[in-house]
């Protein structure tokens, strides 16, 4: 007897299906109350966490929720479904962790800021100069005219909001419906802007902008990708330092300046501080990122580089040098 063999299709959305019921049947309705700070010190001390000085970790978690502590407080457990600390584990370790990652989003959001920059005007500059100022406008320089007419909609709505001083006057001067790119990409997100690389054309322009930072335009685009999602992490100070990274940039076979060898995962937050040093390189030859990453494990000695997926004698690297 001959079996049935059945469309891709067919069989992908019986296992969504399946997935979904199983999902579903798993969830429960959340019903826990909430606690009070003196109830959610109790517990923790309960679960064997310490306190050096209680008072100040009441005034701590009076103003910094318990859930955004949590992710601090975990790596502190060994037993992960009861929730319980390992030996001598004490709040103030945590509290060690939170504040060696505030600053370390603190550095990498100044540093992606910096690079941010570099790309909005070599974009613009290498754009308009091969077409013309307009160039962000016309959907022939396009991959997507669906995507592009979402990308103009975006901007349209950024300059709407802008109470630049240069943009309110382009606009009480002239008649134009857009302005020249080097304005509109001043005030584009950067999320539209790394959308905007994606969806232009392949082609010299967008290799030229990435030959400018020595890469290949795939490589650029996704580690101006990873880079959006990094900042946005920074920028709504979300924990970053053990984080798993949802978004993985890629790893070039080849690139015009020292970076690493393979790293040992690139969903760790190490990776992308090796993609802002190699950047910084073009952008600020001589910059001092390796003091400053010196500096945050000096200040925060107890904090584990490995859970960073920092390797070992990272510094030897010619990317660090």
């Amino acid at each position: 007897m001959h079996q049935h063999a059945y469309p891709a299709s067919r069989k992908n959305s019986a296992l969504r299906v399946s997935l979904f019921f199983l999902y579903t049947m798993a969830r429960t309705l959340y019903t826990d109350s909430s606690l009070s700070v003196d109830d959610q010190i109790a517990l923790l001390k309960s679960r064997g966490l310490a306190f050096w000085n209680e008072y100040n970790a009441r005034h701590i978690l009076q103003n910094v929720s318990m859930f955004r502590m949590k992710g601090y407080l975990y790596p502190l457990q060994y037993d992960k479904v009861n929730h319980i600390y390992k030996p001598n584990a004490t709040f103030e370790q945590a509290l060690e962790m939170y504040r060696f990652d505030s600053s370390l989003r603190r550095l990498l959001f100044k540093r992606i800021e910096q690079i941010e920059v570099s790309i909005r005007t070599k974009f613009s500059e290498i754009m308009a100069n091969a077409t013309d100022h307009f160039w962000y406008t016309v959907p022939g320089n396009f991959n997507n005219p669906h995507n592009h007419s979402g990308l103009l909609n975006s901007i349209k709505r950024e300059l709407s909001r802008s109470d630049d001083d240069q943009i309110v006057g382009f606009f009480s001067s002239y008649t134009n419906q857009w302005p020249p790119s080097w304005m509109a990409m001043e005030v584009s997100s950067f999320g539209t802007l790394s959308l905007l690389y994606k969806c232009v054309n392949a082609g010299t322009c967008k290799r030229n902008i990435s030959n400018y930072y020595g890469l290949r335009d795939t490589v650029f685009e996704s580690w101006i990708h990873s880079l959006v999602y990094v900042r946005n992490i920074c920028g709504h100070h979300s924990r970053l330092w053990n984080r798993n990274l949802r978004i993985q940039p890629v790893t070039p076979r080849r690139c015009s300046h020292p970076f690493i060898t393979q790293p040992a995962r690139t969903d760790r937050v190490y990776y992308v501080m090796c993609i802002i040093r190699y950047l910084l390189n073009v952008i600020e030859p001589g910059n001092n990122f390796t003091s400053q990453i010196n500096w945050l494990f000096i200040h925060y000695p107890s904090i584990n580089k490995r859970a960073l997926y920092f390797p070992n004698n990272w510094e030897t690297e010619p990317l660090w040098q």
